[in-house]
């Protein structure tokens, strides 16, 4: 049976795949913030409807129906994420928890029409790419801003998008997607890093920068008076 607990099982469990590999019980656990022994039981009965394999001590993997539907619950957030956004003007820290309402309840023709209303968007407002109407997906190839070293310059690709307060703190600094990001300096012991954004300079830390995804990173030179 698909209900709206068995849709949010999928989304995490894709989500916390994108790196690649099986995914374990006790990280779907901390996402989703229930018990463990509640995923266990969750596991087993998606497992019986084939919505996932799973292997002791190794984790859980999406079979392909699993897939297209978490694919298709993330298609809806993000669709609604950016009609918010953009039709209605709801500022970008506010959408993600007002989508996650609608991505359960969107129908197929209504999401169509948001689609189009939209011109067909490729992304939503923090940089996630959108799924097509055929489910497919093109994930970039972006790592996340704290793995940069002091010279390296980027684009910003996206952000997370859970947390509201953190959303905003972005925000402060301009780290929106496609905004241009130039290390300054990285403070040792897992100190913070210092940024040039879009021409202004400022500081995040290093557990933020965790959550802000860059591409196109190259090396760059940073000015004498701000090298480390």
């Amino acid at each position: 049976m698909r209900t709206q607990a068995v849709e949010d099982y999928l989304k995490v469990i894709y989500d916390l795949s994108r790196g690649g590999g099986p995914v374990t019980t006790s990280s779907i656990a901390v996402r989703l913030s229930v018990a463990p022994g509640t995923v266990t039981g969750m596991v087993k009965k998606l497992s019986a409807l084939k919505l996932l394999s799973h292997e002791s001590y190794r984790g859980v993997m999406l079979t392909e129906a699993g897939r297209r539907i978490a694919l298709e619950v993330i298609r809806h957030h993000r669709l609604v994420e950016r009609y918010l956004f953009e039709a209605m003007d709801v500022p970008w820290d506010r959408v993600h928890a007002e989508a996650e309402k609608w991505e359960h309840v969107l129908s197929e023709e209504l999401e169509d029409r948001m689609d189009e209303i939209l011109g067909n968007p490729t992304t939503d407002p923090h940089g996630s790419p959108i799924p097509t109407r055929d489910l497919e997906v093109e994930e970039s190839e972006s790592e996340a801003l704290a793995s940069l070293a002091a010279g390296q310059r980027a684009t910003v690709s996206e952000v997370g998008d859970e947390d509201s307060a953190m959303l905003r703190y972005f925000a402060e600094l301009g780290l929106f997607p496609e905004a241009g990001v130039e290390v300054l300096s990285v403070a040792p012991f897992n100190g913070p890093m210092t940024l040039r954004v879009s021409g202004e300079e400022c500081a995040i830390g290093r557990q933020a920068a965790e959550h802000v995804y860059v591409t196109d990173i190259r090396e760059g030179e940073v000015e004498d008076e701000l090298a480390p």
